[in-house]
């Protein structure tokens, strides 16, 4: 199948690679020459623009920051027409960035109005579960492309939900990190009272994981440095899913929330300390590292 993915960051790019792996023509287009050239090293054909990465492709994927992207992307902007203006046949579009349910519905509404299908397709399970191919996609769209779409997601992901229309499927990935922040905060929180009074960290998370205190920022991701091979806490919080994209994905939550007249005090709080913790500079370091904000006055070691 002929893919054109749009988007090589520390997500899009592994993602794209697991789609050459299946056997896919995969054209690639980023606005980092390193991305788009690392994907050319593994096969992948080289988009000069968004518009000729795009020519002949029968599925469109795009994983961009923030909705701003995915609308000028689409729908175009004041330098620049969208795709939806210069498409030639009729690809399936797939948008697996975190954006707005609002952002999701304006660009699918646009998008059948050109008679093009288009779901939003958030992901979950960071930079490993891109890595090695099983993210969970949370779909939003029709049934038909849901059912379209399903041979190319099985290429980068092992649970793979219809959560409803467009705009669902930002809905559910939303009140996942929202719920994700809140456990990261929560577990960097316990650690760091338990070595504060005498706990070894790798001990004290051993004892929470078998307990009822266990989840997945503990048990899979666990923030404290040196607990857990292979974790951003033990790779200097490098990589990963950044502080400033947790801190967007909570803000995504407090629209929601107050577009809804929702009382979402623990994701408020959660908000709060990932906002604090990106000041502080640690925008760029996976978001684990909220485990800093914690560790005042006892030894890093």
């Amino acid at each position: 199948m002929n893919i054109a993915f749009i988007g090589l960051g520390n997500m899009g790019a592994p993602m794209a690679l697991n789609l050459l792996k299946a056997g896919h023509h995969v054209t690639v287009f980023d606005l980092v020459e390193s991305a788009i050239q690392a994907l050319e090293a593994e096969g992948a054909n080289r988009g000069e623009n968004a518009q000729s990465a795009v020519a002949g492709a029968e599925v469109i994927i795009s994983m961009l920051p923030a909705g701003a992207h995915v609308r000028a992307l689409y729908l175009g902007s004041d330098d620049a027409p969208g795709l939806f203006d210069t498409l030639d046949g009729a690809p399936l579009i797939i948008d697996a960035s975190t954006i707005s349910p609002e952002d999701a519905r304006h660009v699918g509404h646009a998008a059948s109005d050109k008679g093009l299908t288009y779901l939003d397709a958030p992901v979950s399970g960071g930079v490993g579960g891109a890595k090695a191919g099983t993210l969970t996609f949370i779909v939003g769209g029709s049934e038909t492309g849901f059912t379209r779409a399903q041979p190319v997601l099985q290429a980068m992901g092992k649970n793979i939900f219809h959560a409803g229309d467009v705009g669902s499927g930002q809905v559910a990935k939303i009140c996942n990190n929202m719920l994700l922040g809140i456990l990261m905060s929560g577990t960097a929180e316990a650690l760091a009272l338990g070595v504060k009074n005498g706990m070894n960290p790798s001990v004290l998370s051993e004892i929470m994981q078998q307990s009822s205190g266990g989840n997945w920022a503990l048990n899979v991701y666990n923030p404290w440095p040196g607990v857990m091979e292979g974790s951003a806490a033990s790779r200097d919080y490098q990589g990963g899913f950044l502080t400033d994209l947790m801190v967007k994905d909570l803000g995504l939550a407090w629209e929601l929330a107050l577009g809804s007249r929702s009382t979402v005090p623990m994701g408020s709080q959660a908000r709060n300390l990932f906002a604090l913790h990106s000041a502080q500079g640690s925008g760029r370091l996976d978001f684990s590292s909220i485990q800093a904000l914690y560790r005042e006055g006892e030894s890093q070691g």
